[in-house]
């Protein structure tokens, strides 16, 4: 497509800002204002004794034009953020009119309203982004995507860990050790839907996609999720372990482990200050959504992350190993 790619941004959170910042000019003293910018400055902005060069490149062929919060004082000060260029948008409707793609961020949230707040592009037929998680559970994904396939819309979801260089680069020591037989995915204390896809999509980055079953347990939401392959060819034969109630985490980080009978590898902290570079690489590829009209990833990955954290949740209520395909006949049944 000819010029920059319009975008609208629904929710102006820290993602919102996160993402934003990387394609639009700003202002970074306006960003280094907690009550504007949420934090984000210290991961863009990491030169020692050069407070206003961000250390990320730009990325290019992207146009912020619209905000939207139901706050509406949050999409003002996010406006500021961008020399008031972006316009405050009254409501839904009036944020997608006009633009080329919807952006719909979300930084700490369930994913319970992503059907509602993704409906209206996607009957328009404009490529959507929905950050993590896709939805709640996979009734709600597999609606968002039937939804897209009868519009003929191209959407994606993907975490930042699905995408993130650093991890790609963890993944070529593999074969310093053969097939992996078992990992551990140690991260903080994460409650949230947020925060439990970002997890399972390291996983799936690290070993693909074709999870069989899980087994969870645990005081809180998906703590300690087990994750079998089914002992599928190529994938660790005794699963991978994600720990999202271990204690504290230094800015958002993950580690991981990976075992085989030939030895042991440990991936350095991925956190805050290396995530800037997976959303980089999202950008490529919501570029390529939007001239192709076509989603970058299988629909049937981003429904494996939500269909993993529901057949965990399951799986920690019946105190039992609940296999994906359970997850899928429930909902065919309803």
């Amino acid at each position: 497509m000819k010029g920059n790619i319009k975008v609208g941004m629904l929710n102006c959170d820290l993602h919102a800002v996160y993402y934003a910042i990387l394609m639009e000019e700003h202002n970074p003293k306006i960003l280094w204002d907690h009550n504007y910018g949420k934090g984000g400055y210290y991961y863009f902005y990491q030169t020692y004794n050069r407070p206003y060069k961000m250390s990320f490149p730009k990325v290019e062929g992207f146009e912020l034009v619209k905000l939207w919060d139901k706050n509406r004082e949050e999409a003002e000060k996010m406006s500021k953020i961008f020399y008031g260029k972006p316009t405050v948008c009254k409501t839904l409707e009036e944020a997608i009119e006009g633009v080329d793609l919807v952006f719909i961020a979300d930084c700490n949230g369930e994913g319970e309203d992503h059907l509602e707040l993704a409906k209206p592009s996607i009957k328009r037929g404009i490529p959507t982004f929905i950050d993590k998680p896709f939805t709640y559970d996979v009734k709600g994904a597999l609606k968002l995507v039937k939804l897209a396939e009868k519009y003929k819309t191209p959407i994606m979801s993907l975490s930042i860990l699905r995408e993130l260089p650093h991890v790609r680069y963890f993944k070529n020591r593999f074969i310093e050790i053969g097939n992996p037989e078992f990992a551990v995915i140690k991260t903080g204390d994460f409650f949230k839907m947020a925060g439990h896809i970002h997890g399972i999509s390291l996983a799936q980055h690290l070993f693909g996609f074709g999870a069989e079953a899980v087994e969870c347990m645990g005081e809180t939401p998906l703590a300690f999720l087990h994750i079998d392959y089914g002992k599928k060819e190529g994938k660790p034969e005794k699963g991978v372990m994600v720990c999202f109630a271990s204690g504290k985490m230094w800015h958002c980080g993950f580690c991981v482990s990976v075992y085989s009978g030939k030895g042991t590898i440990h991936s350095p902290h991925f956190s805050d200050y290396d995530f800037p570079w997976g959303c980089i690489e999202i950008f490529k590829k919501i570029k390529k959504m939007v001239e192709t009209k076509q989603p970058q990833v299988p629909y049937e990955e981003m429904i494996e992350c939500i269909a993993i954290a529901t057949a965990g949740r399951l799986s920690q209520k019946e105190k039992r190993k609940v296999y994906l395909r359970e997850v899928w006949r429930n909902v065919r049944k309803r």
